[in-house]
This record gives structure tokens, sequence and C-alpha cells, in this order.
């Protein structure tokens, strides 16, 4: 997991990220929360890898 969430500080402000997008932990839970699967969230996210979808998940389940 540790080699897919990045923070850095010139990076949407330093939310943690899925490695090599701009796309947070966070607005990967507010999907979820919302009512978006895991297929919803590939598909509107087609540079995000299932890889990186579940260690986002993992990350905030561990935190």
């Amino acid at each position: 997991m540790d080699d897919w969430i990045v923070s850095r500080p010139g990076v949407l402000g330093g939310k943690p990220c899925i490695k090599g997008t701009r796309i947070s932990v966070e607005l990967v839970l507010e999907m979820i929360a919302s009512g978006a699967s895991r297929e919803d969230i590939l598909r509107a996210y087609p540079q995000l890898t299932a890889d990186g979808l579940a260690a986002a998940l993992q990350y905030a389940a561990e935190r």
C-alpha cells in the first residue's frame, strides 16, 4: 500500500492521493459514500487501476 498512496504539499494541498494521479483518497471515499461501486469509480477515472483503488480503501481503513 505504501507504494500506492502519496502525499505531497504541492498536489491537492498535501491530501493523500493515489500515486500517478490527482485522485485523492478522500474523493474515493466520498464516491463510495454516495453509492458508487468500485466499477463505477474505475469507469469514471480510467487512469485509476483496481490495485490503486484497493490501496486507497485500505489506506482509509487503517486510518
